[in-house]
């Protein structure tokens, strides 16, 4: 099925202005399944910090994420909380065919998202295997991510862990920016970081002290940039990936 343009006046409207339609499930719909599906979709906007998932909640919907970033987080029996994911522009946020949550996801950032009921999708899913496959390509990719990341955490030394963790950000946090990167148009990147230096230690499994002396390390060698104790700038994607380990 051959994708159509984003500008086309044959998209719905609010697909027009979408710039992740082309890397997201919607990707593999044409202009056709792309009216259908949104007599049935919802933008809406999340503040940083809300709930958007609860663990254990039934799943009644699903959502593209458009813009900003998702905390996926598990709690643990006596209270304790463990970021055990991010999500980013265009992932698709939701336990496919499954009846309950097993997880729990906050707005890290602002977030846009395209809300789909459960329903709807499901039973486009029954009549275009490019959807599913969509889907499970997703899915797949988000299972080498979560092995790549054991390995971050399970062999990487704290300042390695530090180095990684921006550079995922640095490298997810704007996928249209991310495609001019793979052109070879740009070589840095500039962000807002989405978590607190306590979500960051979570997700690294270091103590904040230590997450802070490694920032500063790679402030003071040049690596990065910070302003305002929030905004990073990555002057040389390339060498913050030699600190990857």
């Amino acid at each position: 099925m051959g994708r159509q343009d984003i500008h086309n006046s044959d998209l719905p409207i609010l697909c027009r202005s979408c710039e992740v339609r082309h890397h997201g499930l919607c990707g593999a719909l044409d202009s056709e399944q792309l009216l259908a599906l949104s007599r049935h979709t919802r933008i809406v906007r999340r503040e940083a910090g809300s709930e958007l998932i609860a663990d254990d909640s039934d799943v009644t919907t699903y959502a593209n994420i458009m813009h900003g970033v998702v905390k996926l987080t598990k709690m643990l029996e006596d209270g304790r909380q463990q970021v055990v994911g991010l999500q980013f522009a265009p992932d698709f946020l939701g336990r496919i065919f499954g009846s309950q949550n097993t997880l729990s996801a906050e707005a890290a950032s602002d977030v846009d998202l395209c809300r789909i009921p459960r329903a709807a999708l499901e039973a486009m899913l029954e009549d275009n295997p490019a959807l599913e496959r969509r889907l499970l390509e997703q899915a797949l990719r988000e299972l080498d991510n979560a092995r790549d990341w054991m390995v971050t955490l399970g062999r990487k030394t704290a300042g390695e862990k530090v180095a990684s963790f921006l550079h995922l950000i640095a490298t997810h946090i704007n996928p249209v920016a991310e495609t001019g990167r793979k052109s070879g148009d740009h070589e840095g990147a500039q962000f807002d970081l989405p978590l607190s230096r306590s979500d960051i230690a979570d997700f690294l499994g270091l103590t904040i002290e230590t997450v802070s002396r490694q920032l500063t390390k790679l402030r003071k060698e040049g690596v990065i940039t910070v302003v305002n104790n929030r905004t990073f700038i990555i002057p040389d994607l390339a060498r913050l990936e030699k600190y990857c380990g």
